[in-house]
């Protein structure tokens, strides 16, 4: 028969079955650009091709392409940054402008790195935050589309780490996110939510709670047909495909593509110029 101590063993054994594997550090300790957590595995990824364009290419976005440039390439160097909500129309290229700017500055500065995220797994946040206090690298961890319903809870963990010590403490880390939204949380509260606020203030107050700890917000806002336009010119020039406006042809058949899709987008462009690559028997691979 079995005794106590063989039973609680067997249960410490069980349990340790159970558990996650601990976190490889030795994996982020390799000079990778880009990782993927991997939340419920406690685990990086590490990511070879993250499929970002050059910055040359992305077009219309001036302003918010020298923001983030600025702030990531300070917070690489080791000087202070902000966490950034990049928010605004959908296709206008944000989360491609994230990769970008990291990409173009890890070239000189090969200790910053960029972790995804995905919203799934934001309550995991804590532990890979840990992990990069065990490293040297300098983190941009970045979650793509962003935002949060009345019912979610896991605003208030991200509100909380954004605010809380674990990233202060570091102090090599930074958070990056895209929304479609200005405000990360939906207008819309449920009933019981109403009844219990006093104030028609504290709902305002409590929608801007998580996106007020972004201290930099770059906004995103549809392009017009000339922008629309130059970027696809743009591509069909880096791609070297057989493409231009000086064919009227090919200048109605963008503008209809556009129209079909519902309007002018980076998003779009780079549908359109896929399409036409394909018709001419061309990959659209990146120069690295």
């Amino acid at each position: 028969m079995a005794t106590s101590l063989q039973i609680f063993r067997r249960i410490a054994d069980a349990l340790d079955r159970l558990s996650p594997p601990p976190i490889d550090a030795a994996v982020f300790a390799e000079e990778t650009l880009a990782y993927i957590w991997q939340g419920r595995a406690l685990g990086l990824c590490g990511m070879d091709d993250i499929g970002y364009l050059p910055l040359s290419l992305i077009k219309a976005v001036d302003r918010q392409k020298k923001m983030l440039l600025d702030n990531t390439r300070n917070f690489a160097s080791g000087y202070a940054a902000n966490n950034v909500l990049l928010w605004g129309t959908r296709g206008a290229g944000k989360s491609s402008l994230v990769k970008s700017v990291c990409a173009e500055v890890y070239q000189t500065c090969p200790q910053l790195c960029l972790i995804e995220i995905a919203r799934s797994e934001l309550a995991s946040l804590p532990e890979l935050l840990r992990l990069i206090d065990d490293s040297t690298r300098r983190c941009i961890v970045f979650c793509d589309d962003l935002s949060f319903e009345p019912s979610d809870d896991e605003y208030k963990s991200l509100k909380s780490v954004l605010d809380g010590s674990l990233m202060n403490v570091t102090g090599r880390v930074v958070f990056y996110a895209t929304s479609n939204r200005r405000h990360l949380m939906t207008r819309e509260m449920s009933e019981n939510e109403v009844q219990t606020v006093i104030h028609h203030g504290e709902l305002r107050d409590e929608r801007l709670s998580l996106t007020d700890r972004f201290g930099l917000w770059v906004g995103f806002h549809r392009i017009n047909q000339e922008d629309y336009l130059a970027i696809l010119e743009s591509y069909a020039a880096y791609f070297q495909l057989n493409w231009s406006l000086e064919n009227e042809d090919n200048r109605a058949e963008a503008l209809q593509w556009s129209r079909e899709r519902g309007g002018l987008s980076g998003r779009v462009a780079w549908q359109y110029i896929s399409d036409v690559a394909g018709r001419q028997k061309r990959s659209l691979r990146i120069s690295q």
